[in-house]
């Protein structure tokens, strides 16, 4: 995925301010796909001189101008014509730091891998339990949607990510037993 088809995506559900994006983007897509603010407001801009999105400013008093983003047909289009790539093998790569550094860890003291791996069980615990808000803020951001079946395509991707944080906890488990063996 690309940060520009995240938000296309996010903007295919109604208009949204910058901030509205950058909120929605962390509670929503930010498992599988982290991006900062300013990697968001870079892609807007980009994705307005390609058309794919309009601005408007709305003033405010005593605030900052809002500026509110909306797609555009053509913005719709791209979404349309990314959504149905069907390259999955594109899709699946899998690029993983900690995989790799995990892969070379016979060059250090297993004791520093042990706690690499416990800290890493305590970040995915820590996220599993981030996981658990993703019931409530789903149905928030239904509510305001028309097609009530995304939902559902929402909920299943959470899954996705509960499934795998717990696949995750098992793992860095197995393998400090495994290396507490070889120690």
């Amino acid at each position: 995925m690309s940060l520009k088809h995240g938000l296309l995506g996010l903007l295919n559900y109604g208009d949204m301010t910058g901030y509205e994006l950058d909120k929605a983007f962390k509670v929503s897509l930010n498992f599988f796909w982290q991006a900062q603010t300013s990697q968001i407001y870079r892609e807007l801009n980009a994705m307005e001189k390609q058309a794919w999105l309009i601005s408007q400013i709305i003033p405010q008093t005593g605030k900052p101008n809002r500026k509110l983003y909306k797609i555009t047909d053509l913005g719709r289009a791209e979404l349309k014509k990314w959504l149905s790539k069907k390259d999955l093998e594109e899709d699946l790569n899998v690029k993983n730091v900690f995989l790799m550094k995990m892969f070379f860890s016979a060059e250090v003291n297993v004791s520093e891998t042990i706690d690499t791996l416990k800290r890493y069980k305590a970040q995915c615990l820590g996220d599993l339990q981030a996981m658990s808000q993703t019931g409530s803020v789903i149905s928030d951001y239904g509510q305001n949607l028309e097609n009530k079946k995304s939902m559902v395509y929402w909920a299943s991707t959470a899954t996705f990510g509960v499934y795998y944080l717990n696949m995750c906890v098992k793992w860095a488990e197995d393998t400090i037993k495994t290396l507490e063996e070889i120690s």
